[in-house]
């Protein structure tokens, strides 16, 4: 069986991501590996037998793929957190990148380790490929070819041992500490999902008017002084139904749909009057409530706002369902292929609706390959471009800088006049999903065999030196986010994930993607950073 998968390394591909899913799939007190199993399967495979590989390019394309697909998703949410107050997050990122680096030069002393070798372990402990190609390139154009080798070697061997710590020494310090600080998720949701498009449990109901202060004052201006976050359907007044505006104005007795979360929802009841049981939900004689598809590329990209629906249609759209997450319909609402809008309209207002949107799943489910490969393109492209900071520090963004940095400024501009840039929600996933596969696969084999010899003496020393930085790490950076900086550790999970694996293992955990926010918000920053300390840890410490 080896000798017919050292042959067949696309076999061993498919077994190892088969297997590791499968594996990932098993629930043990309520919880599962997920997909990070296929990691640890691959470690597992990859000690068997030597001669076991995957080709790099697998591992290349994944890493491209999954980067490049959770740039475009994120993009927006990346960029808006410039806008806010985010010195904290960005400080702490800076000081565990100076931190980690601190413990490798300590650990360079105490071990007395080659340069190379830490600058190896320090690449592979932070997860950072990038890192250690351009210690390999700075050793290569520093020295003669000779000495250049043995370096090179000292640097690969030191990353390969440390990796699969670097990997699980965040997910010992997220399991340990979610327990020992007794996180609640739930609550920690429900507390950032004004700030993140996370799931919200929408609820309506009908509420009568009872409050004369909110009688004669247009419904805009109650917005702004209640700051509701709700969206008003349909009014039943003296007989007669209409749907709700901007320049809708109570009066006592009116009865109104409300769609919201439970809490805001409540917030309303208690300003207008009181909560009832009412029929108009279930008129439909001359307004009735259908779910469409965006499929029109021309609307992806777009916000609702601008498609001016209210001049073109006696329709209100309450809520956009995006995969599995329901979220209310706003005018700043960015629409993406695949959403599925539910709308409240005239029956003859349907029609034409339908048709201006698209409504067609099997349209709204394919993937635009022309932007698609440009964009991905030009984010490998600009992982090529040598950086130099100096005369004697160069770097470059590689395949996983390139295509994320490339991907969150596509992701946030959505669309360049007729070119749309998003990819369907469910498209999105699932290159997510392919690409995290090959690249933890192809890890996990070529990291196994390595990971066996670590336990001999020489190996074991690499192995506990990059255990040390990643368990310190994590732990320092996730305690003083959450205690004193008081920073949700739904977001310092994706902040401490320096590598897909923890970074879907967080996802599990928190059961939610507020994890992916605060991974998009730390890993620009620290893929550069983290190619600088290893450049300089390899000069200083020479």
């Amino acid at each position: 069986m080896i000798h017919i998968l050292a042959e067949n390394p696309i076999l061993l591909l498919f077994v190892v991501a088969s297997v590791g899913y499968l594996i990932g799939n098993i629930r043990i007190r309520g919880g599962s590996m997920g997909v990070s199993a296929v990691l640890f399967t691959g470690l597992f495979i990859g000690a068997l037998d030597p001669s076991l590989h995957i080709p790099e390019i697998i591992l290349l394309l994944g890493l491209s793929i999954f980067v490049y697909s959770i740039g475009l998703s994120s993009g927006p949410a990346f960029f808006n957190a410039f806008h806010s107050s985010r010195i904290k997050e960005f400080g702490l990122i800076i000081c565990m990148l100076l931190f980690s680096g601190m413990m490798a030069a300590l650990l360079w002393y105490v071990f007395d380790f080659s340069a190379a070798a830490i600058a190896g372990i320090y690449s592979g402990s932070t997860t950072n490929t990038a890192a250690l190609a351009g210690v390999i390139d700075l050793i290569g154009n520093r020295r003669q070819s000779a000495d250049s080798v043995t370096l090179i070697e000292q640097a690969v061997v030191g990353y390969s041992y440390s990796y699969p710590m670097g990997v699980g020494g965040s997910i010992i310090a997220i399991l340990f500490l979610e327990k020992v600080l007794k996180i609640d998720y739930s609550k920690e949701k429900e507390q950032l999902r004004k700030k993140y498009p996370v799931a919200e449990e929408l609820t309506s109901t009908t509420i009568e008017v009872t409050e004369q202060d909110v009688c004669g004052i247009q419904l805009r201006d109650l917005f702004q002084k209640y700051d509701w976050n709700v969206v008003f359907g349909r009014v039943y007044r003296n007989g007669k139904i209409s749907l709700s505006s901007w320049n809708t104005h109570f009066q006592i007795g009116d009865l109104i749909m409300v769609v919201g979360s439970t809490l805001d929802v409540q917030s309303v009841v208690k300003t207008l009057g009181k909560e009832v049981e009412s029929h108009i939900a279930y008129d439909r004689k001359l307004f009735d409530v259908r779910s469409i598809f965006v499929s029109n590329p021309d609307i992806a990209g777009r916000t609702l706002a601008t498609l001016n629906l209210d001049e073109k249609y006696n329709a209100i759209v309450t809520r956009i369902r995006r995969g599995d997450v329901d979220m209310l319909a706003q005018g700043d609402t960015t629409l993406e292929l695949g959403d599925r809008i539910r709308f409240i309209a005239r029956r003859e207002d349907l029609k034409a609706l339908s048709a201006f949107f698209g409504d067609s799943y099997y349209h709204s489910s394919k993937i635009n390959l022309f932007t698609f490969g440009i964009g991905i393109g030009l984010g490998l492209l600009l992982g090529t471009i040598d950086f130099s900071i100096g005369p004697d520090i160069q770097f470059k963004l590689g395949y996983a800088g390139g295509p994320l940095v490339m991907g969150l400024i596509l992701g946030a501009l959505r669309r360049t006049g007729p070119f749309s840039w998003t990819l369907p929600y469910s498209a999105n996933i699932t290159l997510q999903q392919i690409g995290l596969i090959f690249l933890l696969a192809a890890i996990g084999v070529r990291s196994g065999n390595a990971f066996v010899q670590s336990l001999s003496m020489d190996g074991l020393t690499f192995f506990i030196a990059g255990s040390t930085i990643s368990l310190l790490t994590a732990f320092i950076f996730l305690t003083i986010g959450y205690k004193l900086l008081r920073i949700p550790f739904s977001l310092l999970m994706g902040m401490v994930a320096n590598q897909p694996a923890i970074l879907d293992f967080a996802v599990n955990r928190a059961k939610s993607r507020i994890p992916e926010f605060g991974f998009t918000l730390m890993f620009p920053i620290a893929i550069i950073a983290k190619i600088l300390m290893a450049q300089v840890l390899y000069l200083l410490l020479i």
